[in-house]
């Protein structure tokens, strides 16, 4: 295996925000006459002013506080929390448990792709919160096949399997419990700038479940009988407002940093970092990590520094001193690049011929636009404080 240096593909003249570090890898970005991107425009217009570092929020916290619990009187669980291991979602079930006093079903899934750390964070967690730990394994041929699947497509987002399952599970499970709360960890502070749009290319929605049947259809080589799926319709419309199932992000209410949530966990559990964010899964580190700066020119770093430049937490040139370096060494992608091919069933060869497609282009079926349209909706209502474009 040869190690491909991380280069853009964009064919404009590069150029970088002189406010984060968002750039011209992302086809849809615009500068103003001061260089900098419409993203940090954004966060000081619409997002900074509403959320304010999570200062000033603690009527809404109690609020949410008191209606989780009281939707939980008389039964086992009041809430279900996703857990990855990640330092997001690890730190909000140490809130939930000790600061907010919440019973939450801690719901885990085991695609197959566990890091050893991250399996041991999140023992360490559960087992000091004296918290239930629900496992969903997925079924490893299935999951194989549907990850092979995705590689063949030429597609980037090849992380879909695991992420549309985590959707379409924990809302199976909230309804499965009778729990009306799902704490979903997403928060401003660390996770305001998402991957650009333009990024995806003609992937669909995550929670398109149209999208996700599609490339099974066209790739996979064996039926798919055991996976849970879900849709836009059923997760943003059919669970809140039919089932009166709700995913609240209580992180947005509360003041902390990246660093102190890290101080906290360290000290409290033992809990080990990453040291970048979504590291804890083999493939997902594989993948952001080496073979999609390689493959396709986008280094999610950027989006991820951005976060913590345009909230306050570092500064750009710290973000660029961080850049100048690939995210992982070639020798440990190389190491990654063997295991991956393993667990696939395929040679190190096919895995590189996957690496060469050309990128995709062919369409798939989704229901792109009606997320598009419910994303935008959300915006003006104020429902989602996320910058994505």
């Amino acid at each position: 295996m040869s190690c491909p240096v991380i280069k853009s593909k964009s064919s404009r003249p590069y150029q970088i925000c002189k406010c984060c570090v968002m750039d011209t890898t992302d086809d849809d970005i615009v500068f103003d006459e001061n260089g900098v991107c419409m993203r940090c425009r954004e966060y000081k217009e619409r997002i900074e002013p509403e959320w304010n570092h999570g200062k000033g929020h603690e009527k809404e916290l109690a609020e949410l506080i008191s209606a989780i619990k009281k939707s939980g009187e008389g039964r086992e669980y009041d809430s279900i929390l996703g857990l990855s291991g990640g330092l997001d979602s690890s730190y909000m079930l140490h809130l939930a448990v000790k600061e907010w006093g919440l019973r939450p079903l801690v719901f885990h899934i085991d695609a197959g792709w566990n890091l050893p750390v991250a399996e041991e964070n999140i023992r360490r967690l559960t087992e000091k919160l004296g918290v239930k730990l629900l496992v969903e394994k997925m079924d490893p041929e299935e999951m194989r096949q549907m990850q092979l699947a995705w590689f063949k497509t030429g597609l980037e987002s090849l992380d879909d399997p695991q992420d549309h399952a985590f959707i379409a599970l924990i809302d199976k499970y909230a309804e499965k419990y009778g729990i009306k709360y799902i704490l979903n960890g997403y928060n401003i502070c660390t996770e305001i700038v998402a991957d650009p749009d333009s990024w995806a290319g003609v992937s669909g929605p995550t929670g398109d479940g149209t999208f996700i049947r599609d490339v099974i259809r066209k790739y996979c080589a064996v039926p798919i009988e055991h996976y849970t799926f879900t849709s836009g319709l059923k997760h943003k419309f059919i669970w809140p407002y039919i089932k009166g199932i709700k995913t609240v992000k209580p992180l947005n209410f509360v003041e902390f940093t990246r660093e102190s949530m890290l101080k906290t966990l360290s000290e409290e559990y033992g809990y080990v970092g990453y040291g970048q964010k979504h590291f804890e899964d083999l493939l997902t580190k594989f993948l952001e990590g080496w073979w999609q700066p390689t493959r396709f020119g986008h280094d999610i770093r950027i989006a991820q520094l951005s976060s913590l430049i345009v909230t306050g937490q570092m500064s750009r040139d710290e973000a660029l001193k961080i850049l100048e370096k690939p995210p992982v060494s070639e020798e440990e992608a190389k190491a990654m690049f063997s295991e991956v091919a393993e667990k696939l069933g395929i040679s190190e060869e096919e895995l590189m011929k996957y690496h060469e497609l050309p990128e995709c282009t062919e369409k798939f079926k989704s229901q792109e636009k009606l997320y598009s349209f419910g994303i935008k909706l959300y915006e003006k209502l104020g429902l989602e404080m996320r910058i994505r474009k």
